[in-house]
């Protein structure tokens, strides 16, 4: 029943991101069972009885460019670095 819950993600159940904290875990946890667990029972029912692993989302700008930070450093970058 938990796993189901938390495969729906976090946006599923209310959360703003669709990121998983043992906060918001034990939250989901709380609202299903009535079951109030700590941060490290969360942890051990994560890692433990489901299997999951920690995973931490790369930080990347939203804004970012890939093709004008190739560009920067293939024709700017050697012309800066020259001066130097």
């Amino acid at each position: 029943m938990i796993r189901d819950a938390l495969e729906q993600g976090a946006q599923a159940h209310g959360f703003e991101a669709d990121l998983w904290t043992l906060e918001r875990v034990g939250a989901v946890v709380t609202r299903a069972t009535g079951v109030v667990l700590s941060r490290a029972s969360v942890w051990r029912l994560l890692t433990g009885r489901l299997g999951w692993s920690l995973q931490r989302p790369e930080r990347r700008a939203v804004e970012r460019h890939d093709s004008e930070i190739a560009r920067w450093i293939a024709h700017k970058w050697p012309r800066i670095k020259k001066g130097q």
